[in-house]
């Protein structure tokens, strides 16, 4: 048999290798195609109302006013509140005044007016003990009567008992007020002005201010109105930040995760795409059966997504169903939008 020429060989694996690189080529796995989901704007509405109860003295917003966090949008009358403050106080100051007394104790004055009572009991009871030695006497020597002793007696025992008095009642004024007394006249106090807080409050409650960006829907009331605490007076679409609710299979769940860029198209002609990203991935599948046994019904699963939109001219509308693709890195968001990440 005739020997095969040495030069052949390295055509014949050149050959080999193109034939392997071509079945590579061929029986390659596909790029994975864009993840398109299909969701809608989220409905996010809040029923604004007064935190008191009074009559509307004035509505600032009409329906369609965009409007920032933080702004006044209605006020009731403040007349009543201003009325309840000023009796707070009034009577917060006159509490506050007894607490300044009992702290500071009794006047000078008041101790030597005290003294001075004392004084006069001690001259009282001096001439009672005259007049009871001079009636004791003249009952031994017969010239005295039993009645006139005994109304000495009496008249003595009295004006002791006076001095006595008026002694310990110059104690209390030295000794001023019990410390007890003092704490519950502090406790008083305090209680007016945690009361007068709360009107206070009440006052700055009888401003209904906006408590984020967005829209107004409907005026539910209008001014002059009467209305209780918490009754809705306007509706307020939360426009920032635009949410949109969409669904993922199970097969696809480990294809997506928190954060990751998404773009967002509406079905309108000749709008540009927007930037989004997801924000939460439900861990809990919903409409599905409780129990779960076979490949086809796993794969059938599907999970809650909630994407936040970037939507800087405000194209976004409440309940409009929007159109969503996760899409590779090679073949980023920002690719379609003619550049790269900031």
């Amino acid at each position: 048999m005739a020997k095969p020429d040495p030069r052949l060989v390295p055509v014949a694996a050149a050959g080999l290798a193109l034939f392997a690189a071509g079945w590579w080529w061929s029986h390659r796995p596909a790029p994975p195609a864009d993840l398109v989901l299909q969701g809608n704007v989220e409905i996010r509405q809040v029923n604004l109302g007064f935190k008191v109860a009074g009559r509307i003295r004035a509505l600032d917003v009409d329906e369609g006013a965009v409007i920032a966090e933080g702004q006044r949008l209605a006020t009731l009358d403040a007349i009543y509140f201003e009325d309840t403050i000023a009796q707070l106080k009034a009577q917060r100051d006159q509490q506050r005044a007894n607490v300044a007394k009992m702290e500071g104790g009794n006047r000078r004055e008041e101790i030597a007016q005290a003294e001075a009572a004392v004084a006069e009991r001690e001259a009282t009871v001096a001439n009672a003990t005259i007049v009871l030695q001079r009636a004791e006497t003249l009952l031994k020597t017969a010239t005295g009567t039993r009645k006139a002793y005994d109304d000495a007696l009496a008249a003595h025992r009295q004006a002791t008992a006076q001095l006595n008095s008026a002694q310990q009642g110059l104690i209390l004024m030295k000794a001023g007020f019990r410390s007890e007394d003092i704490d519950a006249a502090r406790a008083q106090l305090a209680n007016s002005d945690a009361a007068l807080q709360i009107a206070r409050r009440q006052l700055a409650d009888a401003e209904l201010l906006a408590p984020n960006a967005g829209v107004i829907l409907t005026r539910v009331r209008e001014a002059g109105a009467i209305v209780n605490a918490g009754e809705a007076v306007l509706v307020l679409s939360l426009t920032t930040p635009v949410w949109i609710r969409t669904y993922v299979s199970e097969i696809d769940l480990g294809r997506v995760k928190p954060g990751q860029d998404v773009v967002i198209k509406i079905d309108t002609p000749g709008t540009e795409p927007m930037k989004g990203r997801i924000g939460f991935i439900s861990t809990t599948a919903e409409f599905t059966p409780k129990t779960v046994e076979t490949r086809e019904l796993r794969t059938s699963l599907v999970y809650r997504m909630r994407i936040i939109a970037d939507d800087p001219g405000g194209t976004l509308r409440q309940g409009m169903p929007v159109t969503a693709s996760l899409v590779s890195n090679a073949n980023g968001p920002d690719a379609k939008f003619g550049g790269g990440r900031p």
